[in-house]
Order: structure tokens, then C-alpha cells, then sequence
């Protein structure tokens, strides 16, 4: 015959079964979060930047790219076609203003130069005979004149003579007609003789004029020709170092080719690109940042070209320290173009994560162990700070490093 079981014991092992049982549910549940916590990603404080949102101005840039260029550079070209003799330096020389730097051959330019020479003489001796003959035709010319109006006095004593004659009743009628028709025939002579010579010395004066127009043009093309001579000795124009020569022996070289650049390393300035939908923020006289690493030159925008290729404004800017020591040619800069200030507006470091004004998705940091990822809109921006517009509050602490590995997640831990 079964007995019933009292109900304390019934009790006791009910409650042992509670405990067994809860006790699992705990350990399931701690196990749970131990890998949920083990699962969630982690960022190490130390390999993040933190920025803290403030109050403050910003000087709105756009940024460009720029490349350091020596302040400057003179690019020497051949002033003939010929051939290169000698070279007697090579790049990364210094040089002196005259310092030799090749020899070409000028052996045919030179026979050229003294027929040219010898031609001149000819022409000069030209012109004078020009000259000589006009004085001789002139001379004689004015002689006829003067024997014309010596003849014209004599007819018109003749002609005085035979009137007094004929008034007395010695002369005739028509002697007296002779004597008038031969005056007034020696008279339009006289006329004719004297506007003949003022036209002769008219054409001879202009004939004259072009032939000494034709020997200073034939005088200069000798100068520029002995210029020519003067600069294929090729040297240095100035103090500077000799960043390329050509140094091929025996190279033909077309007139106009070049042949060697001199360029003044000593000081440079910034060739600089940007995007032709900033055109209308770069103008010359701008005041520009560039950035070399960790180093800020300021410069102001000397020139900009007119007109856009391939996309890009170039423009040149000129160093308030053009002789800094990380300045060197060739050398790839940020270039950032000042044209505007916001003054008291929120604001946050500038890094790589800035590509422009837009929305943007920044982890913020909650608490002390963990950053949640929060929509931020941003602004205008310089080289230092970026603008907050929303999104954002004073004091807070946002991340900003490069996180697109960390795009898909929407809370980190920081360890």
C-alpha cells in the first residue's frame, strides 16, 4: 500500500528543481552576453583621432592641387639650325651669368655673316654714288636754270630796245612782235627749267630716302644676324643651376629646339589646378595656404589663366617665404584659396573623412566606452576646420579618422 508523500518534501525537491533550473537559465543568459559582447566590434582609442565640437570662425577655402616650380626658369633654345661641337657642363651645374655651357657649329652661319658683311659695304658705297649723281644731275639742272633766266634778261633789253626803236620811228612793227614772242617763249622756259628742277629734287629726295630705308633695313637683318652668332655661344644668361642641357655631341638641333634651362633654385612659387567649378573663387591677388605635411606657406595668387582645359583653372601663386627649407622643385602640394569668414558657427577638425558639403555619418562618442554612429551635416571648410550645421552639439566628441571599415555598424566599443 502506497503512502502519500508529505508535503514538505514535495516542497523541498519543487524548489530544488527551481533552483537547478534557474541557476541554467543564468549561466545560458551570462553566456549569451558574454559573446554578444565578445561579438560586438572594438576600436582602440589610440588608433582613432577625437574631435570636439566648438564655437568658433572659419576662413572658407576650396582646395586645389599645386606643385613647387623654381621662382625662376629660362628655357635656352638653339638660335639656328646646326649641330651641337662641344658641351662643357651637365645638369645640376652652377653657373654665372656668360659661364660657356655648349659650343655649336657655326662654321656656315659665319661665311654667311661676312658675305652679308661684304654685302653691306656694296650697298654703302651705293648709296653714296646715289647721293653723288643726285648733287651732279641737281647742279646741272639748277646751271640751266640760271643760263635760261640770263638768256630771258637779254630778250627783254632787246625787247626794251626795239619799242624805244619803233617809238622814235627807226624801228619796225614787226621787229617789235619778234622781240616780245622770243621773250615770252624764253620766259615759259625759264618757268618750265625752274619746276623741273623742284620736281627732280622731289623724286631724287624720295629716291634717295628708299635707298637708305633698304640699307638700314639690310643693317639691321646684319645685326640681328650677329645677335644670332653672339647667342649660339651658348652660356648662362644668369647666376643659376642647370637643370637639363642637351649633351649629345653631334646632334642636330632645329632653330628654336631646346637646348638647355637655367633655373633659380634658390627661390620658387606654386603652380596650382582646380576644378573649373571653383573659377569664380580664384582670382589674382587671393590669399592661399599651402600645405607641405605638417608645414603652412601663405602666398597670394599672382596670375590665372584664362581659360579652362581639361576641366582645371591653372594659376600661379607667390610665396611670402619662397625660399623656404621644404620647398623643392617638383614638389606635390595642397593648395587651399581663402575667399570667405564665418564667423561663431559649430565646427570640427578637418581630416580625410571631408569630401565636400553634404551629409555625412560620424561616430560620436556615447559615454566613455562606446561611439554610435549619428547623421551630421557639414558645411564650407578650410585646411584646419570643417562647418557643423546639424547634427551636432558644443562638447561633443566625434571621430575623426578614416572609418569606412567600419561603414555597416552602427555602434562600436572603445577599448
Amino acid at each position: 500500500m502506497d503512502r502519500e508523500i508529505p508535503k514538505e518534501v514535495l516542497r523541498k525537491e519543487r524548489n530544488k528543481r527551481i533552483m537547478k533550473y534557474g541557476g541554467i537559465g543564468v549561466a545560458v543568459i551570462g553566456c549569451m552576453a558574454l559573446l554578444i559582447s565578445f561579438m560586438q566590434s572594438s576600436v582602440k582609442r589610440k588608433d582613432i583621432a577625437i574631435s570636439t565640437v566648438d564655437k568658433g570662425t572659419i576662413e572658407v577655402s576650396v582646395s586645389a592641387s599645386g606643385k613647387v616650380v623654381p621662382a625662376f626658369e629660362e628655357i635656352i633654345n638653339s638660335p639656328i639650325n646646326t649641330r651641337i661641337v662641344e658641351v662643357y657642363r651637365k645638369g645640376g651645374d652652377s653657373v654665372d651669368v656668360g659661364t660657356p655651357i655648349l659650343k655649336l657649329d657655326l662654321q656656315s652661319t659665319e661665311t654667311a655673316y661676312k658675305k652679308l658683311l661684304d654685302e653691306e659695304q656694296m650697298k654703302r658705297y651705293q648709296l653714296e654714288q646715289l647721293k653723288v649723281n643726285n648733287e651732279t644731275y641737281l647742279s646741272n639742272l639748277s646751271m640751266n636754270v640760271k643760263v635760261s633766266a640770263m638768256e630771258l634778261s637779254r630778250k627783254e633789253v632787246e625787247l626794251r630796245n626795239e619799242r624805244y626803236l619803233d617809238s622814235i620811228g627807226s624801228g619796225t612793227t614787226d621787229k617789235v612782235r619778234q622781240a616780245e614772242l622770243a621773250y615770252n617763249k624764253g620766259k615759259l622756259e625759264l618757268e618750265q627749267l625752274r619746276q623741273q628742277y623742284e620736281n627732280e629734287k622731289k623724286v631724287k629726295a624720295a629716291d634717295l630716302k628708299v635707298k637708305e630705308l633698304e640699307f638700314n633695313i639690310f643693317s639691321k637683318g646684319l645685326t640681328e644676324m650677329k645677335r644670332t652668332l653672339a647667342d649660339a655661344q651658348v652660356g648662362s644668361p644668369r647666376k643659376a643651376i642647370l637643370t637639363f642641357v642637351n649633351t649629345q655631341v653631334g646632334a642636330q638641333v632645329s632653330q628654336g629646339e631646346q637646348i638647355a634651362i637655367v633655373s633659380d633654385l634658390s627661390h620658387f612659387k606654386v603652380e596650382g589646378e582646380i576644378a573649373d567649378t571653383y573659377g569664380d573663387r580664384v582670382a589674382a591677388g587671393g590669399r592661399v595656404v599651402v600645405k607641405m605635411g605638417s608645414e603652412k606657406l601663405e602666398g597670394t595668387i599672382s596670375s590665372v589663366t584664362p581659360l579652362s582645359k581639361n576641366g582645371v583653372i591653372s594659376f600661379t601663386v607667390q610665396l611670402e617665404d619662397d625660399s623656404h627649407k621644404r620647398l623643392r622643385s617638383g614638389l606635390k602640394t595642397d593648395v587651399y584659396v581663402m575667399n570667405a569668414v564665418k564667423e561663431d558657427v559649430m565646427r570640427i577638425a578637418n581630416a580625410s573623412y571631408y569630401v565636400g558639403r553634404g551629409e555625412y555619418e560620424l561616430f560620436v562618442l556615447d559615454g566613455e566606452s562606446k561611439l554610435v554612429k549619428r547623421k551630421v551635416q557639414l558645411g564650407d571648410s578650410n585646411f584646419e576646420y570643417v562647418e557643423v550645421i546639424s547634427g551636432l552639439q558644443p562638447g561633443d566628441q566625434v571621430v575623426v579618422s578614416d572609418m569606412s571599415s567600419y561603414k555597416n555598424k552602427n555602434k562600436l566599443k572603445l577599448e
